[in-house]
Order: C-alpha cells, then sequence, then structure tokens
C-alpha cells in the first residue's frame, strides 16, 4: 500500500500543479474582461427577515467604495472539469459526483451572482427559498446517484462502525451534507481569503484520506480543487483582487460535501470544516433569535463579521481562522486512520 501511495502521490501533485497553472493562465484573462465589464460585487442591504443591515454595510464600506468584482469562481468552474477530463481522472465510482456536485453548485451560485450583477432587487440574488430549493434538487439528484447506481446505504460512525440506513436514508443524508456544506462555505465567503483558504485545508485533508483509502481518481479530484484554490489565494489575500461569489463558494461547498460522503466520512465533515459549521451557526442562531426573541447575540453575524465589528482587522481574523482551519484539517486526517475509515 506504501509504495502505491507513493507512486500515485507525484501523479496527484502534478495534478495540483497542472491546475494551479492553468488557473494562474485564467485568472488576468477573467480579471481583465470583469473589470472592464464592472462586474463589481453589490452588497445585499437587507438580511433574509428583510431588515437592513446596518453593521455589515458599515463594515463593507470600504469596499463598496473600492469596487472590485465578483463571480471569480467562474475560473475554477472551468479548471476542475478541464483538468479532470484531461488528465483521465474520470471514473464512475469516484469523481463523476463530486465534478457533477462542483459544477451543478457553481451553476445555482453563477445564477445567482448574474442577478446580483443585474438585478434590481435589493436581496441582490437569487431569493433565499429559490436558492435552497436549487440546491436540494441538486443533492437529492446526486444521492439518488449514489445510494441506488453505486450502492451506498451505511454511513460510517468513527471508532464504532458502518450503520445500514438504507436507500431513502442515504439519498436524504447525501442531500443535507451538499445543501449543509455548500451554504456553510457560501457563508464564509466574506472576508479576503477567508473561505478559499478554509476550503484549500479542507480539500486538502480530504484528499489525504482518500489516497489512504487508494481512492486514487477522488483523491485527485481533491488535488485539482487544492490547485485551483492556491491561484485563487494568491490573488485574493488582502486586498483581495477579486471575489470568488456565490459561483465559487456554491462549487466548492457541494463539492466538499460529497467528498466527505465518497470517503465514508461525512461524520468528520464538522471537525474538518469546523469553522464552516461555526459560520453557519452563527448566523443560524442569530436569524433564530431575531425572530423569536428580537434581540441579536452577535454585533454581526456570521462570526467573522462579529469579530470584525468587535475591532479585529479582517487580515487578523483570515489568518486566525485559517490557523484553526489547518489544526482541525489535521485532527481530522488522525481520527480517519485512527477511527476505522482507512484500513
Amino acid at each position: 500500500m506504501l509504495n502505491d501511495i507513493n507512486s500515485n502521490m507525484g501523479f496527484e501533485l502534478i495534478l495540483a500543479l497542472g491546475s494551479f497553472l492553468m488557473a494562474m493562465f485564467l485568472t488576468p484573462i477573467y480579471t481583465n474582461f470583469a473589470y472592464k465589464h464592472k462586474l463589481w460585487k453589490r452588497q445585499k442591504s437587507v438580511d433574509v427577515t428583510g431588515k437592513e443591515l446596518t453593521v455589515m454595510n458599515k463594515l463593507h464600506r470600504d469596499k463598496i467604495k473600492r469596487h472590485f468584482p465578483t463571480m471569480a469562481g467562474v475560473i475554477m468552474l472551468v479548471t476542475v472539469p478541464v483538468v479532470l477530463i484531461a488528465t483521465n481522472c474520470l471514473n464512475r465510482g469516484q469523481t463523476w459526483l463530486p465534478i457533477a456536485a462542483f459544477v451543478g453548485g457553481g451553476a445555482i451560485g453563477f445564477i445567482d451572482d448574474l442577478l446580483n450583477l443585474f438585478g434590481k432587487n435589493a436581496a441582490a440574488g437569487l431569493r433565499a427559498p429559490v436558492k435552497f430549493a436549487m440546491i436540494s434538487a441538486l443533492g437529492l439528484f446526486l444521492g439518488w446517484f449514489f445510494a441506488y447506481k453505486l450502492g451506498w446505504t451505511a454511513v460510517m460512525v468513527p471508532f464504532f462502525g458502518p450503520i445500514e440506513i438504507g436507500m431513502l436514508g442515504m439519498i436524504l443524508l447525501f442531500a443535507f451534507a451538499v445543501v449543509a456544506t455548500g451554504n456553510a462555505v457560501n457563508i464564509s465567503d466574506g472576508l479576503d481569503g477567508l473561505a478559499g483558504g478554509l476550503s484549500m485545508l479542507a480539500y486538502g485533508s480530504y484528499g489525504v484520506i482518500a489516497l489512504l483509502q487508494e481512492q486514487w481518481y477522488l483523491a485527485g479530484f481533491c488535488f485539482i480543487v487544492l490547485g485551483a484554490l492556491l491561484a485563487y489565494i494568491w490573488f485574493n489575500v488582502y486586498p483581495a483582487r477579486f471575489m470568488m461569489g456565490d459561483t465559487g463558494s456554491f462549487a466548492l461547498g457541494a463539492g466538499l460535501g460529497v467528498v466527505a460522503m465518497m470517503t465514508n466520512s461525512f461524520l468528520l465533515l464538522p471537525i474538518i470544516g469546523f469553522l464552516f459549521v461555526i459560520e453557519a451557526g452563527s448566523s443560524l442562531i442569530q436569524i433564530i433569535w431575531k425572530k423569536f426573541f428580537h434581540k441579536k447575540i452577535f454585533i454581526s453575524a456570521p462570526l467573522h463579521h462579529h469579530l470584525q465589528a468587535m475591532g479585529w482587522e479582517e487580515s487578523k481574523v483570515v489568518m486566525r481562522f485559517w490557523i484553526i482551519g489547518g489544526i482541525t484539517a489535521m485532527l481530522g486526517i488522525f481520527l480517519a486512520m485512527g477511527g476505522g475509515i482507512i484500513r
């Protein structure tokens, strides 16, 4: 097994390098187009309840004045499938579902970004129920393929073993993984480099887990995404040249949820993607608290905006979140190795 891992690791690194170079090549093309046509990100002025986002608008005042484009996720949306196909890494059992989730989630985000750029409503994008319905439909369809076509009907509990949940249970769990992770990454995309860096750590850790499981094609997919993310981070560190937009965040989130299911380590996703959970959780708690108690727990949600409002510099929030994300990603790999997920 060790010899197989060593021989395949070199190929995975080549995939990551190829993806990185292609994304680096495409980025100036996108940048010139985006700035020429002024594809400026339009900040949402109201929250999901229809109330004005006064704190967040104040925090983003410098970015509103600076004007920088969104929808840079199209670079990843082009790079990942092209490199995957060009290197003959398409595999029915390992990469059909992740790439379908990546492209499908990206397509939903692309529609949302287009409405953000050219729509006239105050929400600046797809309405939340519509977006939820679309990503749910994607998750249910992919979950059906996972359970019915690939035959997965049991979920692995680390240190315990597999638990049979049946075909319907697996379809629903799979859909939940896609919806929850897609939204969590999307919510985390609020500071320069934040979502990209956390996604890079998560995909890197799942790439290692897939490699140790000898799922070479799935590991290849993870490393291709990792390479594209490295190129994105190169240009997106503070002050960012652009934003990935929903095109990138939904592609990354949906793909990550599928990878967690394909490695039979969904229950490790809250650890590997710990900060995605915290970010999404803080937003959910804020919404519920405001709806039922008419008060706020956080100055602004998600958590990264709360820390900003407390006086933390944007770069400090991002760097510290990256550090925490790196620690939890390594912890997830160790738990996978010791919990029976890697045999």
